[in-house]
């Protein structure tokens, strides 16, 4: 094919030759930010974390000395409630009270559409992990997505809600 000049293709003489170097255009999804995940993470935290700390450390344990002495029971009977209630809404809506306050929601990635309870609850354990390390909630700051490492373990996604 002979080369085409600029003139002819400017004046309408030539149409221009289409390469197929285009990349395709995907749809993004609209994620979550960082600032509206930390916001429902504080909104969940005193709406669902600090009733149960408060159960646990003063009805169950007795008070701050006995929850000192067994740590582990009592954490134990911290994040089991928390990680029961916290599937319990996201199977029902996608959402916890936090989410749903700055209109976000957990999806699968795979399907765009809300996730199984086994999804759900592998999730939120996982985000435990993510927690104890630190690592994986720090994760968020560096990924274009804002995913965290419980996210990306469990193939989940936080999007805005349109």
């Amino acid at each position: 094919m002979a080369k085409q000049r600029f003139r002819d293709i400017k004046q309408g003489k030539a149409a221009p030759v289409e390469t197929n170097n285009s990349k395709r255009e995907t749809p993004r999804k609209n994620y979550a930010t960082v600032g509206d995940k930390l916001k429902a993470f504080l909104t969940d935290s005193f709406m669902l974390l600090m009733p149960i700390m408060y159960v646990v450390f003063y009805l169950v344990m007795g008070g701050r000395e006995g929850f000192a002495e067994h740590k582990i029971v009592g954490w134990l009977y911290i994040l089991v409630p928390l990680v029961v209630l916290q599937t319990l809404f996201m199977y029902k809506s996608g959402q916890t009270p936090g989410y749903r306050a700055y209109k976000i929601e957990v999806i699968d990635e795979a399907t765009g559409k809300r996730p199984s309870l086994f999804l759900i609850l592998f999730r939120n354990l996982c985000a435990i992990l993510s927690m104890a390390t630190l690592f994986g909630w720090m994760l968020m700051f560096f990924r274009k997505d804002n995913k965290n490492l419980h996210d990306l373990l469990s193939g989940t996604a936080v999007i805005r809600k349109p």
